[in-house]
């Protein structure tokens, strides 16, 4: 007889423990184990280990799998396996990295954590089709709304499998929040209130919580200069371009006013020009709230770069059509009539923003790549190694706001501009407008002429994270790819992009996402994309909402009378009537503050399971781009600290790994 020692690790987290029978058999290469009980009731308690002996009459040769199963009490029916080690009579050590919940009584089978890429290795392949079987049952694709991304098959979070749903830390500290802000609002009388706004005062009270960013935006939000800069370095820097030519339906005249002794035209040739097109919300149909009908501008900002490095609107354009009804103001005009043509583009900002660059552009394209992933890529293959870390709730995270936000009775849905009808409007012109290259960040600023703006720290740090997640992501794949001839063959990072371009992109070519994978350089830039999509970038699109959102007049989620059709008619009176009611306020302030809570089980960008990868190497480079990410965090701590206006979203110890919240 030969004696294999199993220790069974049970994941350290609440409920993770069971006091069921447990059994477990080993898979080698030569023959098999007796399927063999482990310790009794009350073994795997949380946190600890367990130990047990499967003894063999000879030795089963190289281990590839073991198969686990439990039997018997229905209390604490779920367990939450982390890994399985076993040391074999040759002394070989093998682990089995599992990190998901053993539910039921039917079997589970774990392949053993050296990665494998499926072109070899036919015992693998073979196994990998069960899994993939069960897999494709528990995750299917679903048409929510034409034209717009894939979702996942699951009416409610507690449809889905357990491995892919909130932790009992995270599910009972998202209701706490949620309650918290609800209450407040109660408690203060505001959240049924459908009067208007009689002034600022009552505004602030209704600012229940404050921060250090969401004070200076309170203070600041009428600047010219902190207007300019939210399109750098607020919650969406994603629409701002250089201008080198006005657009034939934005009539600026070319005078030298306001940009100083020089011309509109040589600021332009110098590149100092810049704009902001909203044309995607042109003609949306726009919801109804309290029984009034709202409205939701299409607005072109120009901006200029002036010598200090500030940048100052000069012109705001709401329609795009150009019309006697549809003036051009300037800073110069009176104070409410340029205040109240800049309320109306920060209301576009927030539509756009929520639906376009951050539900769309990140929760959505995350849940594709997520599912794709979970349908096409088992285990053991080293793409679900490296990116299934970067998935952590984002299935549930996305069924919920799609439950809570954008459903028939969904807050966004009663409570901004956009809801309803227009909001899907919104997202399928988004969806035609999204290519590759916007999604990347480098190639991103290049084709908005940013290159070298001042002052633009999404970019400076948004660029460092992506070239430090870039080369860890090459080091990782260049390891068990070694030509482009392997990256061909191998079928199952074929079949994950192709899923992509269909229910991801909808077959869309025009988009520029590979349709297949010909290179490791092809393979290492779209993973780069989709780890910094799921983390860096929805931190900075996400983790501000609160601060530069929570004080309404800096970002209404609509406003319910029409711009102004003439200079001269705008003063504090119609500004007051036509922010957006008390009710409407306070719910959608209430929820930008519960999309930007950290959440306490938060893992940050590059945080990976000490044994999803078994490998020397890479577990070194796991090490390695950890120690990245903590030098660049410094740097941006030591920067941050010269700044007059806060910026934080992108340091990467705040930067969840994946888009939950």
């Amino acid at each position: 007889m030969v004696d294999y020692e199993v220790t069974i690790h049970t994941g350290n987290r609440a409920c993770a423990s069971t006091i069921n029978s447990t059994y477990i058999k080993l898979v080698g290469t030569d023959g098999e184990s007796d399927r063999t009980q482990a310790e009794g009731p009350l073994s795997f308690v949380t946190g600890p280990t367990s130990s047990l002996t499967v003894s063999c009459p000879e030795s089963i040769g190289k281990l590839v799998l073991i198969e686990i199963d439990k039997q018997g009490l229905q209390v604490f029916p779920d367990w939450f396996l982390a890994k399985v080690e076993v040391k074999s009579p040759e002394r070989d050590t093998y682990t089995f990295p599992i990190h998901c919940w053993i539910t039921g009584s039917k079997v589970h089978c774990f392949p053993e954590g050296t990665a494998w890429r499926f072109f070899e290795g036919e015992n693998h392949v073979d196994r990998s089709l069960e899994e993939l079987k069960q897999r494709m049952e528990d995750y299917r694709w679903k048409v929510y709304q034409n034209g717009i991304p894939h979702c996942i098959e699951a009416e409610s979070p507690d449809s889905l499998p357990p491995e892919v749903r909130f932790s009992f830390t995270k599910s009972t500290q998202f209701i706490f929040t949620a309650k918290t802000g609800v209450i407040m609002l109660k408690l203060k009388g505001l959240a049924d209130c459908k009067e208007k706004w009689k002034d600022f005062d009552g505004i602030s009270r209704s600012f229940w919580y404050k921060n250090p960013v969401s004070e200076y935006v309170q203070k600041h939000w009428r600047e010219d200069a902190f207007f300019g800069y939210q399109f750098l370095n607020g919650v969406n820097p994603m629409l701002i371009r250089r201008c080198t030519k006005l657009p034939s339906n934005f009539p600026v005249p070319d005078v030298p006013s306001p940009c100083g002794e020089c011309s509109l035209k040589a600021e332009m040739e110098k590149g100092n020009i810049f704009l902001v097109d909203y044309k995607l919300l042109d003609g949306v149909e726009t919801n109804t709230i309290n029984g009034k009908k709202q409205f939701l501008m299409a607005p072109l900002v120009l901006l200029h770069k002036t010598p200090d490095d500030q940048l100052m609107p000069i012109a705001i354009q709401l329609k795009q059509t150009p019309a006697d009804d549809n003036p051009i103001f300037f800073p110069t005009d009176s104070e409410y009539d340029w205040l109240m043509a800049k309320i109306f583009v920060r209301s576009a900002d927030f539509n756009l923003h929520e639906l376009n660059v951050h539900l769309l552009r990140t929760h959505l394209l995350a849940e594709v790549f997520t599912v794709s992933l979970l349908r096409n890529v088992p285990m053991v293959h080293p793409l679900y190694k490296l990116l299934n870390p970067h998935t952590r709730y984002t299935l549930q995270m996305n069924i919920m706001a799609r439950l809570a936000l954008i459903s028939e009775t969904g807050v966004f849905t009663q409570y901004a501009a956009s809801g309803g009808e227009g909001m899907f409007t919104i997202l399928k012109r988004s969806m035609s407008s999204m290519t590759y290259s916007s999604l990347c960040i480098r190639d991103d600023i290049a084709e908005r002429g940013l290159q070298d703006m001042p002052n633009f720290y999404y970019r400076d740090d948004g660029r460092q994270l992506w070239d430090i997640i870039y080369r860890f992501v090459q080091q990782v794949l260049e390891h068990y790819y070694k030509n482009d001839a392997e990256v061909k063959q191998d079928s199952k990072l074929q079949k994950w992009i192709s899923d992509i371009f269909e229910h991801g992109f909808l077959s869309q070519a025009c988009t520029g996402i590979p349709q297949s994978f010909t290179s490791v350089a092809e393979l290492v830039k779209f993973v780069t994309m989709v780890i910094f999509t799921g983390s860096a970038q929805h931190a900075a699109v996400n983790s501000g909402q609160y601060d530069y959102g929570g004080w309404m007049p800096n970002a209404p989620t609509s406003l319910q009378r029409p711009p102004p059709t003439k200079k001269g008619t705008a003063n504090e009176v119609t500004m007051l009537e036509t922010f957006p009611d008390v009710n409407t306020t306070v719910h959608g302030m209430a929820t930008t503050w519960i999309l930007s809570q950290q959440s306490s089980d938060f893992v940050p960008l590059g945080n990976y399971p000490e044994e999803r990868f078994t490998e020397k190497i890479p577990r070194k480079l796991i090490k390695e781009f950890q120690g990245e990410l903590e030098e660049l965090s410094v740097a941006i701590k030591v920067r941050n600290k010269s700044l007059k206006v806060p910026y934080t979203y992108l340091d990467p110890t705040e930067v969840e790994n994946s888009v939950a919240l």
